[in-house]
């Protein structure tokens, strides 16, 4: 049985990049390329990205099916989420007024995400039961090390495609292109799946139905974690998303913006995963994590010094540096919160508490972006200025990010690195 597991390791590692890879089409600049193409304002883009980044409450409901093997349901809804997602470049296709074009496309993302987080903790559960609790952090790492690696390749290939055709007047081409490249993913994906094998879950004694979500919510284990990652989510939506229209204030080249700050985050953050993973492995997620938010509040404080008083020059080292940091930090952050979920809560609460923790820190910072940008608007149409003082709107939001990166950062050392894990 241990050769089939290793197998499944292996399978979910390759599973994990194949996901990561569909991913791509819907969250980097090719889906403002085909909402453009679709005739969707850049406002109704903003709201959909945002939108999306809610489906993570969709997870509660996976807490109300039945604890068992995951793998038919998973694999079913899976292979929906990503057609859905290939037809989505499909329907400009269509010979179809440019309304109804809108609305399906709207109806079908939506779906397409209520669909992929519906599976995902149970997704979650099943793989991860087959890695030793010991190799968790060596093993997220390496997964997440080949997932970016890939996906930087992927990344430039697809957006070479769209540039090529694009320039021809052939973009109609291109959209085919990703649609047959995301049904060849979605069979590749699907395979990996049925040759995985699945562990026996534990029997359920406790609640179900929405009496288990009520208790998961109760659970403090589940509490310890989520509040953790509503204080991260707090400290990175209230300042990432403002910094893209900074870096056009800044005057920043497009290729340094588009292209290297991706690239050199990357390769930070790759480099970060191999060195935290061994030793959140030794130590501890917890003392891990808690090193990751305080390199997170660096790479926020880099943001407070960055202005244009200083030169454009100031604006290319600072965002370097703010990109390196931020990689690094997410090198650990990003797998953190699954394996803090393994460590602080029980067993069989792992898939509620995967839920809860995503869904309650997903809709925190979703409501925290909404509430710092009218801040963000009315320090610009002050002209940039607090108190007197020449302080951009985006130096301000930053300082935010470093208050709670900090407050993340003592939270942990406090709650949870001298918390006995169950």
């Amino acid at each position: 049985m241990e050769k089939a597991y290793r197998r499944s390791r292996v399978l979910y590692i390759i599973e994990a990049t194949l996901e990561y890879l569909i991913s791509i089409f819907f969250a980097t600049e090719l889906l403002p390329e085909l909402t453009s193409y679709l005739g969707i304002s850049d406002g109704t883009t903003g709201v959909i990205s945002a939108i999306i980044s809610l489906g993570c409450v969709f997870q509660l409901i996976s807490i109300l099916f039945r604890q068992g093997r995951a793998k038919g349901l998973v694999l079913a809804l899976s292979i929906a989420n990503q057609l859905i997602f290939m037809l989505l470049y499909v329907i400009p296709l269509l010979g179809l007024g440019g309304q109804t074009k809108i609305i399906l496309f709207i109806v079908g993302i939506l779906l397409a995400y209520f669909l992929y987080y519906l599976a995902h903790p149970k997704k979650i559960n099943w793989f991860m039961s087959l890695i030793d609790d010991g190799q968790r952090g060596k093993f997220t790492s390496k997964k997440e090390i080949i997932s970016l690696i890939c996906g930087m390749a992927f990344s430039f290939a697809m957006s070479a495609i769209l540039t090529h055709f694009n320039k021809k007047g052939e973009i109609e081409i291109s959209f085919v292109i990703f649609a047959i490249t995301i049904f060849v993913l979605m069979v590749s994906h699907s395979l990996t799946m049925i040759f995985s094998c699945e562990k026996e879950q534990p029997e359920r004694k406790d609640k179900q139905g929405i009496g288990e979500i009520l208790a998961t919510f109760k659970n403090k284990g589940v509490i310890l974690v989520a509040i953790v990652f509503v204080l991260w989510y707090i400290a990175t939506n209230s300042t990432k998303p403002f910094l893209g229209t900074y870096m056009i204030d800044l005057g920043l080249e497009k290729w340094f913006k588009i292209g290297f700050l991706p690239a050199i985050s990357a390769v930070a953050r790759i480099i970060a995963s191999i060195i935290l993973g061994i030793y959140a492995d030794k130590k501890s997620f917890s003392k891990m994590v808690s090193i990751c938010f305080g390199i997170a509040s660096l790479s926020f404080l880099v943001i407070v010094f960055c202005t244009p008083t200083f030169g454009t020059a100031n604006g290319y080292i600072m965002f370097s540096l703010h990109y390196i940091l931020y990689g690094i930090a997410m090198g650990g952050i990003n797998s953190s919160l699954i394996n803090l979920c393994y460590d602080y809560a029980p067993v069989e609460k792992r898939v509620g508490a995967l839920a809860v923790t995503q869904a309650v820190s997903g809709v925190i910072g979703f409501l925290t972006t909404l509430a710092f940008s009218p801040l963000v608007d009315k320090i610009q149409e002050n002209g940039n200025k607090i108190f007197g003082m020449e302080i951009h709107a985006q130096q301000a939001v930053a300082v935010v990010g470093v208050v709670f990166s900090c407050l993340a950062t003592l939270y942990v050392l406090i709650f949870l690195v001298k918390k006995k894990k169950v």
